[in-house]
């Protein structure tokens, strides 16, 4: 009942979340801390509208959904993946989950600087924060130092309709986590306050069937990494 529920307020916050997309404007609203559970449960996603995102496929029926809050620790952030098939075989942290079933998040805090913050979440609750350094589309990620403690994220997957393993054949699977401000440390503006402006964009991959399909909520000209098709994220 309660996956239900998530999927018919999914469809009707789709249509409200359309105004954000193509205004290339998302708010953040405010919300108190609080634990994850892989699904979405807490009642502070309530506060806030699903965000719909584009598959790169014109055919593509499935929908990939995001909401986003912030406190004042950090940054949550929440998706729904419509799928068929289970593609992950990553079993750590820090690997290449780009190459397979992923939702990725890209975070650029001050665009006086081309550096921003990339976080990536597979279906198996694997993770990669990286910071990007881009120079003239030269890039290259940089893992965390001391990541421990406060710096580090928290984050959980769910899945439904099949099992959380590779190949299996499911409905969908979520994932929920959250970026704490120190891990961003020493971006500027950094934390965010009422009124902030960072640069954002979202992302999903998928490989089912040997065919791989991208979403996105601003539509990039070249690859994920195009910093200057990043949408406005605007913290209420």
């Amino acid at each position: 009942m309660q996956r239900f529920f998530l999927v018919l307020w999914m469809v009707v916050a789709f249509k409200i979340g359309l105004s954000q997309q193509s205004a290339g404007t998302i708010t953040a609203k405010y919300t108190d801390d609080f634990n994850l559970s892989g699904e979405g449960k807490n009642s502070a996603w309530e506060k806030t509208a699903w965000i719909p995102m584009t598959a790169s496929e014109a055919n593509e029926a499935r929908k990939t959904g995001v909401k986003v809050l912030y406190s004042k620790t950090g940054i949550y952030f929440l998706f729904n993946n419509e799928d068929e098939v289970l593609t992950a075989s990553k079993t750590a942290d820090f690997e290449r989950l780009w190459l397979e079933d992923v939702a990725e998040v890209f975070l650029w805090t001050d665009t006086t600087s081309t550096v921003y913050f990339e976080y990536e979440i597979s279906p198996l609750n694997y993770e990669l924060p990286i910071l990007i350094p881009n120079f003239d589309g030269n890039f290259l990620g940089w893992r965390p130092w001391e990541y421990e403690g406060e710096r580090k994220t928290r984050h959980m997957t769910s899945v439904d309709g099949g099992a959380k393993k590779t190949g299996s054949k499911i409905k969908a699977w979520y994932a929920e986590f959250f970026i704490p401000y120190a891990l961003m440390s020493p971006l500027k503006n950094v934390p965010p306050k009422k009124g902030t402006v960072w640069k954002v964009n979202m992302y999903r991959v998928d490989h089912d069937h040997n065919k791989k399909v991208n979403w996105f909520w601003k539509k990039p000209e070249t690859n994920f990494h195009q910093f200057t098709k990043f949408g406005k994220l605007v913290f209420e």
